[in-house]
């Protein structure tokens, strides 16, 4: 089976750990064993587990891990849940479950590589729907309507998005899941959304509704990795009806097993003190935006669409070079780590994380200045 190279996880492979200034991180700050067991509440995270025995456990999770996970939407619950190796193991365990050669399938874009190259390497017919920064980085629902035809199998889609850090709010997934109802010969095209980011959009409590919560036909992954600040425990979940979660399972059987006993443990904790680990990711994603758009308003030649949520937003800018080759330069003479646009299809422009500690911010971004002024002189 022939599937393209994966673009950005191929530039973060090979620079993240050679750079000074790492701009290019999504996910928020990720905690110390330490840090969670203060945010947990508990005086040992691992108490308890002495005699466990480090067998599979649950297959699909245990119990206790699944109605944490089911609460973070409005009404699931446990049995709407299966664990997964991260959102990028949900992902591709939905999409060899779901589509077939032949199927057609949109995928709004620019989105995470996955929404792309995997349903095309299973055969399927994928059309591409651009979203565009004239729209602010939103779906333009009449060219998305024309792009659904009565065979759509599924949509696929990332909501907050990456890389733009857009959100498509309650009424917009209504709006979604009208369109994908007339899909699948009238039974209803499936909606995959990859809701990693959800949980950092900037305004209230930071979370929003769910695929899951405004259509029957939704499927929703995600993970510990973004805002949850644990990505080095890869887990992750797909939260769908019965008849996605069978078809998943039979896929997981072959490559994933269970996920380890201690991951779904410290996941749990996590899980369960959500409010204060939420609580803090809020204040690093927003007060790092602020940095990041004074910035913007400051710095001449770049423009974006100021993200409402997620962790990373597009930049534009004004020199006459690729996006690669300016992060190779970047990269070479400061030491400051971006992604170029080129690898995720959005040429011209520049993803920037803003999640990371803020003191990274605060030195790279000055440096990023002095690249460019020297590049314009």
């Amino acid at each position: 089976m022939h599937i393209d190279p994966f673009g950005v996880e191929m530039w973060m492979n090979a620079h993240e750990n050679h750079c000074a200034y790492n701009l290019a991180e999504t996910c928020v700050t990720s905690l110390t064993l330490d840090e969670l067991t203060a945010l947990s509440g508990r005086n040992d995270p691992l108490a308890g587990l002495g005699p466990t025995r480090l067998t599979y456990g649950a297959i699909e999770g245990s119990d206790r891990l699944r109605d944490a996970i089911a609460g973070l939407y409005a009404d699931r619950t446990r049995a709407d849940v299966l664990v997964t190796h991260g959102t990028a193991g949900a992902n591709a365990l939905v999409w060899a479950a779901m589509a077939s050669a032949g199927d057609p399938v949109v995928s709004l874009v620019p989105t995470y590589q996955q929404h792309i190259s995997i349903p095309e390497s299973l055969g399927a017919d994928v059309t591409q729907v651009r979203l565009r920064p004239e729209d602010g980085w939103l779906p333009d629902w009449d060219v998305l309507d024309g792009a659904v035809t009565a065979e759509t199998r599924l949509i696929a889609l990332t909501n907050p998005n990456n890389p733009t850090g857009t959100w498509i709010e309650a009424a917009g997934l209504r709006r979604l899941a009208e369109i994908a109802r007339r899909g699948n010969h009238g039974a209803g095209a499936w909606v995959l959304v990859d809701e990693v980011y959800r949980g950092s959009q900037q305004a209230g409590d930071g979370m929003g509704a769910s695929i899951v919560d405004v259509y029957g036909r939704g499927i929703s992954t995600a993970s510990m990795s973004k805002v949850f600040s644990l990505a080095g425990l890869r887990l992750g979940w797909v939260c769908a009806p019965a008849e996605v979660l069978e078809a998943v399972s039979h896929h997981r059987d072959y490559n994933t097993i269970s996920v380890g006993l201690i991951d779904d443990h410290l996941a749990t904790l996590a899980l369960e003190a959500k409010d204060r680990i939420l609580a803090r990711s809020r204040e690093m994603t927003r007060g790092n935006l602020a940095l990041v758009s004074d910035w913007v308003t400051a710095e001449p030649g770049i423009d974006w669409v100021k993200p409402v949520a997620g962790t990373t937003a597009l930049l534009s800018y004004d020199l006459d070079i690729g996006s690669e080759q300016l992060c190779l330069d970047l990269l070479e003479e400061e030491g400051v780590l971006f992604t170029p646009g080129a690898v995720m299809g959005v040429e011209g422009t520049l993803r920037i994380g803003f999640a990371n500690a803020p003191e990274a911010l605060r030195a790279g971004l000055p440096r990023v200045s002095a690249f460019l002024r020297r590049r314009r002189a």
